[in-house]
C-alpha cells in the first residue's frame, strides 16, 4: 500500500489554544458588567443623556471587541494573524456602523420632530 494517501499530519505546526472553562466565566462575567453598568446609567439618570448615548456606545464597542477575543477567540496568534485582521476589519465597521446610527438618529429627531429639542419652549400638557 503506498503512502502518498495519507491524511494525517502534513507537515505544518499547528498550534491550537483548548479554552477553559474559566476563561469562558470571565467572558461571561465581563459580558455581565458590560451590560449592567450601561443600565444602570440610563435607568438612574447619572449622566446627562448627551454623555449617556456615547458612553453606552463605548461600552457596545468593548463588549464587542472583548465577546470576540473570549468567544470567538480571534487574537494575533491565532491563524497566522488573520484573526486580527479579521478583528481590525470588524472595529472599522463598528465605528462605521456605530457613527452612522447615531448621525442617522439625530438628524431623524432633529427634522422629523421640530420644536421638541431640549431647548424648546413647547409644553406637552
Amino acid at each position: 500500500m503506498s503512502d502518498h494517501h495519507d491524511h494525517g499530519h502534513h507537515g505544518h505546526d499547528v498550534h491550537v489554544t483548548h479554552y477553559s472553562a474559566k476563561d469562558y466565566m470571565i467572558g461571561f462575567a465581563l459580558s455581565a458588567i458590560l451590560t449592567i453598568i450601561p443600565f444602570w446609567l440610563v435607568m438612574g439618570n447619572v449622566l446627562a443623556p448627551e454623555t449617556t448615548k456615547w458612553v453606552i456606545l463605548a461600552f457596545a464597542g468593548v463588549q464587542l471587541i472583548m465577546q470576540m477575543m473570549y468567544f470567538l477567540h480571534l487574537n494575533s496568534k491565532a491563524e497566522g494573524g488573520w484573526n486580527m485582521m479579521a478583528l481590525i476589519l470588524t472595529i472599522v465597521i463598528l465605528v462605521i456602523v456605530m457613527a452612522g446610527s447615531i448621525w442617522v438618529m439625530h438628524h431623524m429627531n432633529t427634522n422629523m420632530m421640530p420644536g421638541m429639542g431640549p431647548n424648546s419652549t413647547h409644553d406637552m400638557t
